[in-house]
């Protein structure tokens, strides 16, 4: 009985779906993806238009300071390397393409008054980057082809330097063959200094509506909310502007003036236009079958709507998001859940390693224990959460099973299990390379978790044990039985049965609170970070210390912070990135929350372009209610003057 709303269901969508595809093209596919913090692997991926580089965890579209050469006077381009399908003939339906965010950093080099050019985010035909494109023209035209409706490029532009064309030296554009904006608005208007003193990072929304023929542009400071104002918008008929078959891309420029142009995350989404063929004999036999079928269906599709809601109601929805596996399969795949195929286990949970054989696939059957109460939600909680989660560090979950009150998840298999195991009990060292890496790709998910949605998720157990790697150790945060779904406007959820997580990951706060917060995820993280860099267990004493974090405290006190760098590695890693990697982990361990990074900005303090929090030499003492940030940072300034001091007149 259970396949028969299904079978219905699928039989009314799919005449629904056959009928009014006679009349257009309903089905609607998209490319999305998310591309940083970027790394050498990303080469793949992009055209890169020399002197561009990807580099320090970021698309350098100029060079920086590193190398022997002038900044000034340079243009780069990178684009994506394969083009898109940007709007169709009129004989096709003539539609436009939909796409829209990027983060960038424009920084002042030396901290100069005067700065330029600027970055553009483009449409080009191609992947060429003009000759002598640099100053003015932005990477995108050059003296011969300025204005050339042969161009074919649309872009907006974030421009730094006035030139006699522009409104100042702080707006946004709309270019058009040309580096003479079409449209202009200055920031200034907007509160938003483009490159002020310091460092900070915007994030550009550039959303064109391919229907209503509508290109608007958002900018804010990177971490908050899209706003609802955009700073430039205009009708925008992409049609015989740009090539058909187009790329995305960025472009920047330095002059007699300069700046540093990165671009640090891009998120692409692009509606795909179809190759659709439409011909009279079709439009006739729409124009009979249509009035006959349309009514038919419709009524056939509120009656299977009516039966599915019953259904879904029933059997909760919540389940549905991901394949029904059969027990019988899970059993025959684990054989009978053989210890000897057990590859980890929890205080709610056991794994197993299994082979699908119907599925030819390798899986993690995770068995919920069914004697504790904690299960279910675990369970729900996961589904709930994770069903809605696509990123390229989070665990992916392949499907569920409940049968007879035992609750299975299915994951992706990965062949290194977790980095608990490699990291502490594996046969070889694992190099810096790729503790570097695991490290950036399990801040990336976190970022993801608490930023990049319109909902924010807490993990809640973030240690070594919930990490996993693939056959390439690429890292996957894993296991959200922990985590706790929040509203936009909250940064914690209580936890209704209890303190959660692992001993030796949890913060200290939550013993007071009772509430996991995106600040207790930066607490376990800086753990992990910690333990990568140290190749030590947080939860055994080390050197006569209570935890890993007061052992690089101490260290970090007597100016001997790279003493805690894993001995295994035989001096075989790179310093900076290690000391950067240490402090990091010690300013998420700080014990006030206030004090702990973001993780939009731990990010950015991995790849280096960002500064890590000053870290005092004195780990602070743990306090409830904690001090607020700036009263507790005035401490910290007062005491570190004092220790200075006294280190000067002992010598």
């Amino acid at each position: 009985m259970e396949l028969v709303p299904q079978l219905f269901s699928g039989i009314i969508v799919s005449l629904f779906l056959s009928a009014v595809s006679q009349t257009q093209d309903l089905k609607t596919s998209y490319y999305s993806n998310e591309f940083g913090p970027f790394n050498a692997s990303y080469y793949s991926n992009f055209a890169v238009q020399s002197p561009a580089a990807i580099s320090n965890g970021a698309l350098q579209l100029t060079p920086d300071s590193a190398g022997n050469f002038d900044l000034k006077h340079r243009s780069g381009r990178v684009l994506l390397n394969h083009s898109f399908k940007m709007w169709e003939d009129e004989e096709d339906g003539g539609r436009l393409a939909s796409f829209n965010s990027f983060v960038f950093n424009i920084f002042r080099v030396d901290n100069s008054s005067v700065i330029g050019e600027g970055l553009a985010f483009f449409i080009a035909p191609d992947l060429n980057l003009p000759e002598n494109s640099d100053g003015q023209y932005l990477g995108l035209t050059n003296s011969s082809t300025e204005g050339n409706s042969s161009n074919q490029i649309v872009a907006i532009e974030v421009d730094t330097f006035k030139e006699v064309f522009d409104p100042d030296d702080n707006h946004i554009g709309l270019d058009i063959h040309s580096i003479v904006s079409n449209k202009t608005a200055s920031l200034s208007n907007f509160d938003i200094q483009i490159a002020p003193v310091g460092i900070k990072f915007f994030k550009v929304w550039v959303d064109y509506d391919g229907l209503n023929k509508l290109m608007e542009v958002y900018m804010e400071e990177d971490g908050k909310a899209k706003p609802t104002t955009p700073v430039l918008y205009c009708n925008l008929d992409l049609r015989g502007l740009v090539n058909q078959y187009s790329y995305f891309g960025f472009a920047a420029s330095t002059g007699r003036a300069l700046q540093l142009n990165y671009v640090h995350r891009w998120n692409l989404t692009v509606k795909l236009l179809p190759n659709t063929i439409r011909n009279s004999n079709s439009d006739k036999l729409i124009k009979i079958v249509l009035p006959i079928v349309v009514p038919v269906v419709f009524l056939l599709l509120l009656t299977g709507v009516g039966c599915l809601i019953y259904y879904m109601r029933k059997k909760r929805a919540i389940l549905l998001n991901f394949k029904e596996f059969r027990f019988k399969d899970l059993k025959k795949a684990t054989n009978d859940f053989d210890d000897k195929r057990k590859i980890g286990e929890g205080s709610v949970s056991v794994v197993y390693r299994g082979v699908l054989q119907n599925e030819s696939l390798e899986a993690a059957v995770k068995l919920f224990s069914t004697h504790l109460t904690i299960s279910r939600e675990c369970l729900l909680s996961e589904l709930r959460i994770i069903g809605r989660l696509r990123h390229k560090h989070v665990l992916p979950l392949l499907g569920w099973c409940l049968k007879n009150g035992r609750l299975l998840l299915v994951y992706e298999f990965m062949p290194n299990g977790s980095l608990d195991k490699q990291l502490f009990h594996g046969s070889e060292t694992l190099g810096w390379t790729l503790r570097y890496n695991i490290i950036s790709g399990v801040a990336s998910a976190l970022n993801y978790l608490h930023n990049e949605q319109d909902f924010r998720v807490v993990h809640g157990d973030v240690k070594p044990g919930n990490i996993m790697l693939d056959s390439n150790f690429t890292p996957y945060l894993g296991d959200f039985g922990l985590a706790r779904l929040l509203s936009d406007d909250s940064n914690s959820s209580p936890d209704e049965l209890g303190i959660r997580g692992t001993c030796g990951y949890i913060a200290p706060e939550n013993f007071h609170t009772g509430r996991s917060s995106c600040k207790s995820d930066v607490y376990g993280f800086g753990v992990v970070v910690l333990e990568l860099v140290c190749g030590q267990h947080n939860r055994h004493a080390v050197s006569g210390f209570p935890t890993l974090a007061d052992w690089v405290w101490w260290l970090h006190r007597g100016r001997r912070i790279l003493e805690a760098v894993d001995k295994k590695l035989h001096n075989d890693y790179v310093a900076e990135e290690a000391e950067r990697l240490l402090l990091l982990g010690m300013s998420c361990c700080n014990p006030n929350p206030n004090m702990r990074p973001e993780a939009q900005a731990i990010s950015q303090m991995i790849s280096g372009s960002r500064a890590v929090p000053h870290v005092p030499y004195f780990k602070p003492a743990f306090m409830w209610p904690p001090l607020p940030e700036d009263l507790e940072a005035k401490e910290n300034n007062d005491l570190n003057s004092t220790i200075s001091l006294e280190i000067t007149t002992s010598e």
